[in-house]
Order: C-alpha cells, then structure tokens, then sequence
C-alpha cells in the first residue's frame, strides 16, 4: 500500500506528493499555532492519564487496598481537573484568535496570487466559484494545518500512553485491542478514495449554488424587467438539488462506514469489560484496578474513534488544497519593480497580430500605428473588430501573438509588459465604482490624494456635483455606484484617472453615459495641456473632433 493508492483517486489532476508539498508550503506561515496546539493537546493528554492514575489510587485508597489518605486523593483529582480547564480555555483562545488570523493570511495570499496571475480576458472559473473556494476552501486548509495535524499528534500519544499503561497492567488484552489498528487501516484505504470522490461532487455543487446566488443578485434590476423571477428560482432550485443528491450520497457512505466500525469498538469494549469482570471475581484486579482498566480501553478505543473522524478531514482538505491549487494554476504575470519613463510617451505598434488561446481566429492582423507623445488619437471600429483587445494589448493585459509592442520616449523604447503599466491610466466603460465613499474611490488613484487635489480632480471631470452633496467627498457609494447615475459615475471614474496622472490615458468609451454640452466641457478640460498622450476608444462625433489622429480597425 501507497500513499498515492490511498489519497489520490483516478480523477484527480494533482499527484498526492504535490498536494502534500503544497500544504507544507501553506503550513510554512501557520506554525506558530500549529505549534501551540500541539502543546496543548500533549498537555491534555498527559493530564488525562494522571487523572486514570489519580482515579484509580482514590478508589483503593477508599476500599483500604492501598494505604493513605482519601482528601489528599481527591484533592489530587480537582488539581487536575482545573489544569484540563486551563488546557481548555487556552485551546479556544488559540483557535479562535491566531485561526481567524491564519485564515484572514491565507486568503490575503491567495487573492494577492490572483490579482498578480496573467489576465486572459475570458475567465476559467465563475467569480462565485472563485469566491467559494477563497471562503471556505481556505477555513479547510487552515483548520487541517493548524488544528488537525496537532490534535492528530496528541491522539497518537494518546492511543501509545493509554495502550503502554495497558500493557503494563494486562499484556494480552493490550495485544487483542492493538488489533484493531491494521484493520482500521485497511478500511480507511477503502473510505478514502470514495470519500474523496463524494467530497469533491459535494465542493463543486456548492460553489455551482453560490454562483447563481451570486450572478442572480447582480443581475436583480435585469431579471425583475424580464420577469425571469422564477426561472431563476427554479434554477436556484435545480442547483441546490444537484448538491442534496450528492450530499445523501456522501452522507449515507460515511454512515454505513461508521456504523460498521462503531460495532468492532462496542464489541472490543465488550471483550475488555467481560475480560477485566473475570480478573476481578478471580481476585487478581482490583475494583480500581477495573476502573482504571475500563478507562484505559476508552482512551485506546477513543483516540481509534478521533482517527476515524480524522480521515473525513484528510479527505476534505486534499479536495480543498486542490481548489485552490487550481487557481494558481494561471501563471504569474511579470514579476519586478515598476519602470516609470520621462514624459511624455507615446505607444508604437509595428505589424502587430492578436488571436486568444480558445480561439483560431485572429483578432487583430498586422496592425501598425503609432500612437505619437502628446497626441490624442480616437480609435473607432464596428463592434467585433478588436479595439477591446488592442486596449487591453496597449495595457499590457495580452501581448501581441506576432509583431512589437512598445512605449517609448525621446530616450529609449521598451517592449510593453506589466512592469510599465505604471505609465498608464485607464478608464474602463460602464460603471466602475466600488462600495465605500467617493472618497474611497478616488483614493484608488492616488492613496495619499489630498482634499484639495480630489476636489481640482472632479472639477476636472465635470463632477464637482461630488462638492455638493451633504456629506462631500465622504458620501456613501453602494456597489456599482448605485446611488448615483450612470453619467456620474463615470465622471468620478475619470476624475479617479486624472489623480493617477500618468503619461498615457487611454478612454475605453467613457464618456457615453454624457449628455454632449458635458462631455464637451469634460474633453476640454482633459485636453486643455497638451502634455499627455490620450486615447480614446470611441463611437462619439464629438470626442473625434478634439482628436488629431484616428485609427480605425476593421473587423477582419
């Protein structure tokens, strides 16, 4: 038998061996708690077995077996009992505060991963699968490296103690209980692989219900003006019912599974209770010695039982780890320090093509512009003919399949990649707003932004409304912006870009949501200096006419 038999079913996509050294990587930032808990539970077992001795020294220095005296023995008793409360209380302190911070860590670094991780345009997996995994994939993975490895440690020393002290007493009836312990190992080989299967079905149906519980809430206004009520409730429904059958499926196998070894240990208990009954009629144990004998065979058969709910967690958490394994799959983008250029820049594109990886069909073919320092260049085109693509192209989101890419200067020219992105500034169309206050929002375009300086920003972009609302820059927005209007929106969208203030700004149809004598003002102010490179991606006559440049892409 093989550690790859046991935990790797034959669906799987990672080896047992690189799940287990991707926990040990995640276990790397957990071990102080790791640590503590494992203390912890040797403490308590070591306070458990004193309390088999100190129990059984009571009761025959109460029947007179052994000499001594009976306050000092049960005082000996509380003392223990009041060290298991302390192990206790420290136990709940330690889970509770260091886990919260342990899972609040690992989710920072899984989501760090994903933002730093390559941008495809077309995501693999739904934002609510996403979500699900970083939620309850991680409470998993955190609660199995801080707190089971440890309590498995102190189960083991438990079973070793309670079965040498057995021994000590009765070799034989040690040896019949040991027993139990290859065939337990032969059943959890089989419990393991099904159970990792179900586990699996189980985590997969639950973020498929979180997702369209997800897209259902914002979509709401869409769906009540379709009248798609309760086609979404039915498809809520017929989710929800995927995850039940697959639920009683992994529920019914992990009872028959229990039922079944909770009858080999009441029978083992049986065996024992009959074997130590004989000893005592035959006068070679005494009743404190039974006592202690019974106790013993509990805290043998005991951490046996903790074992058997130990492997539901060894499953849950290689299904968990492989969640999450999952979405690092996508590869990090460009690593490295951002390289800021001298403006003004400008960005050039020498027979540059473009078609996506789930895709044959090219997007963009052999496209050279140059898109000169301080010019300002619309960019129009049908819909289809690639001006997203060369937006995210110019961002360095994609890099082209053939040709060159570049920003350049008076001085030098570079190739476009993520470590340039710094000399950009991007308005994406539609509502961008976060929840938090306008303030919030601005921030994410300058973090040490000033008053003074948001408030020259929105004058800028025709949104010093911003300076009118009762509360200013501290009004509430809720997510989408909602709240305000679309037209709104986007003006503190652009007045967020003018704060980064960058050499490039490139406008991805942003001015859609404005009434013209607006927008004409809002394009004034933007382009009143001269001194940045603009682009504009547009369908707008009247953002054409402050341009000096147009590139059109036709749909090939």
């Amino acid at each position: 038998m093989n550690l790859k038999s046991i935990f790797q079913p034959a669906d799987s996509k990672y080896t047992a061996r690189q799940i287990l050294q991707w926990l040990w990587r995640a276990w790397r930032g957990n071990r102080l708690q790791a640590v503590l808990n494992a203390v912890l539970g040797l403490l308590s077992v070591a306070v458990s077995l004193a309390q088999v001795k100190a129990v059984q020294h009571a009761i025959d220095v109460a029947s007179h077996v052994v000499s001594g005296s009976i306050y000092w023995a049960v005082g000996f008793m509380a003392a223990l009992v009041l060290c298991d409360f302390a192990i206790s209380i420290s136990s709940i302190w330690v889970r509770n505060i260091l886990g919260i911070k342990a899972q609040n860590r690992m989710q920072q670094q899984m989501l760090d991963r994903i933002l730093r991780s390559e941008w495809h345009g077309k995501e693999r997996l739904h934002s609510g699968d996403v979500l699900n995994r970083l939620e309850q994939d991680v409470i998993s993975v955190v609660n199995f490296l801080t707190e089971t490895i440890p309590s498995t440690l102190s189960t083991l020393a438990l079973f070793l103690g309670a079965f040498f002290y057995l021994f000590s007493m009765d070799h034989r009836l040690a040896i019949v209980i040991i027993i139990i312990v290859p065939l337990f190992i032969l059943v959890s080989r089989i419990y393991i692989g099904r159970m990792r299967q179900l586990t699996r079905k189980v985590r997969d149906s639950d973020s498929k219900v979180q997702s369209v519980l997800q897209e259902t809430i914002q979509n709401r206004m869409l769906i009540k003006t379709l009248e798609s009520d309760d086609v979404m409730v039915d498809r809520l429904e017929n989710t929800q019912s995927e995850l039940r059958h697959h639920v009683v499926r992994r529920t019914a196998f992990s009872v028959f599974s229990n039922l079944v070894l909770n009858f080999g240990f009441a029978f083992g208990y049986m065996v024992a209770f009959l074997w130590s009954a004989l000893r005592m009629s035959h006068g070679t144990l005494t009743f404190g010695g039974m006592t202690a004998f019974l106790q013993l065979v509990n805290k043998i058969q005991g951490p046996a039982r903790q074992l058997t709910r130990l492997v539901p967690a060894f499953v849950g958490v290689f299904t968990a780890s492989e969640r999450l394994m999952e979405l690092e799959e996508n590869p990090l983008e460009e690593q490295g320090a951002p390289i800021g250029m001298d403006a003004p820049c400008g960005v050039r594109l020498t027979d540059v093509s473009y078609h996506y990886d789930d895709s044959p069909e090219t997007v963009i073919s052999h496209l050279s512009f140059d898109f000169r320092p301080g010019s300002c260049t619309a960019v129009l085109g049908e819909t289809g003919a690639g001006k997203t693509t060369l937006v995210r192209m110019i961002l360095a989101l994609i890099s082209p399949s053939e040709g060159r890419a570049e920003i350049y200067n008076r001085r030098t020219a570079r190739a476009l990649s993520p470590r340039l992105r710094c000399n950009f500034v991007y308005v994406p169309q539609g509502n961008t707003l976060m929840s938090g206050s306008i303030r919030d929002n601005l921030r994410l375009g300058k973090l040490d932004a000033t008053d003074e300086e948001m408030h020259h920003a929105l004058r800028q972009a025709c949104a010093d409304f911003v300076l009118q609302l009762p509360d200013g820059l501290d009004s509430p927005c809720s997510e989408h912006g909602g709240g305000l209007s679309e037209g709104q929106a986007q003006r503190i969208s652009i007045a967020r870009a003018l704060l980064r203030n960058r050499s490039i700004m490139v406008f991805d149809e942003a001015t859609s949501a404005l009434d013209p004598d607006t927008e004409r003002q809002l394009l004034q102010n933007v382009l009143a200096r001269h001194d940045k490179t603009v682009i504009f991606i547009t369908h707008r006559p009247a953002v054409v006419d402050y341009c000096d440049q147009v590139l059109r892409v036709e749909k090939l």
